[in-house]
């Protein structure tokens, strides 16, 4: 998968979310939840557009860990919400958030590998 693909997946992400919690009943649990789902499932898309455009590897892995960071909150958030009977577990947007975290585990061991074996080249 390229770079665009996996940006879009992001925002495409980032769309679900947002019907779903258009979805979600309007009460004092939902508010607050869906207040913090919003800002943490859109804010992965956003911030792979700023790694795009990274000043150095360091920070190109730095915003990649700031992506799986909201990813994950975004997951636990979803899951809270499967736990209270808001939501089903099995829909397709906690599979997809789920995908997503497993590529940038992947994607932030990697480059964090890269970025060792460059040092050790030019120790």
């Amino acid at each position: 998968m390229n770079s665009k693909e996996l940006e879009n997946r992001l925002i495409d992400f980032s769309v679900q979310v947002v019907n779903l919690i258009k979805s979600l009943p309007e009460d004092r649990i939902t508010n607050h939840l869906s207040g913090q789902l919003l800002r943490s499932a859109t804010s992965p898309a956003l911030n792979y557009g700023e790694a795009q455009g990274a000043e150095s590897k360091k920070d190109f892995v730095h915003k990649l860990g700031v992506v799986l960071k909201e990813l994950r909150e975004s997951l636990n958030c979803l899951k809270i919400l499967a736990g209270i009977n808001y939501i089903k577990m099995e829909i397709p947007v906690m599979k997809e958030c789920n995908e997503l975290v497993s590529i940038f585990v992947k994607s932030v061991e990697t480059n964090k590998k890269k970025m060792e074996e460059e040092k050790k080249q030019k120790s």
